[in-house]
Parts: structure tokens; sequence; C-alpha cells
């Protein structure tokens, strides 16, 4: 899985990552991993990903040190047009952004 922040346009990469589905309103998911710049640790990135875009966030690992850059692993639950505009609101942070592969074997797309 690349990583979103490649030179390719933002919105290709997104869609990239987010499983082909038949209607907007289906429902799918992705998973994650964010980079965290220590600037940001104090911010609600996550919450914002859940209250100001719908989401359903569930955070499988972090990383977190004082005074130091982190990183979350997170699932990303929600139609196609919500994880779209989430991980645009990731990518307008600068945060980096890279797929997780997939180790269960489901159908989940990065």
């Amino acid at each position: 899985m690349a990583a979103l922040n490649n030179q390719k346009t933002n919105s290709q990469n997104r869609l990239s990552l987010v499983s082909s589905v038949y209607k907007k309103s289906q429902v799918t998911q992705i998973r994650l991993r964010i980079h965290i710049p220590k600037c940001y640790l104090q911010a609600p990135v996550i919450s914002q990903l859940i209250s100001t875009y719908g989401l359903v966030v569930n955070i499988t690992k972090a990383m977190l040190r004082p005074n130091a850059d982190g990183c979350f692993d997170i699932e990303l639950r929600g139609t196609v047009p919500q994880i779209s505009s989430g991980l645009a609101y990731l990518e307008s942070l600068n945060l980096r952004i890279v797929g997780k592969p997939n180790a269960e074997g489901d159908s989940w797309f990065y």
C-alpha cells in the first residue's frame, strides 16, 4: 500500500484507500497509521474525525511520548464521502498518513 502523501493528486489517493462501493451511502472502512508531529499532540485531531466528519474511529495502537512525534494506528468506518472528507482534513494538517496491511484477510481495501 503506497503512502497517501506521495505526489499523486490528493483526491485520487484518498479514493484509492477507500474500497470500491456501489452506493455512496454504503458504509466502508479503512486502516491507517497517522504520524502526529509533537505540535499536534495536544490538538483534538482524532476527535475531529468523529465530531466533524461523523466517522467511527477505533484506535488500535498509539505510540506517544512527551516532547516527541507520535503515531496512531486507527480504523475508520463511514461512508465514502465521510472517509474522503476525513482524510482531506488530516492531509490539510500535513500529517503523514500510511495505509496499513490487511493482516486479517478481510475485505478491507487500502
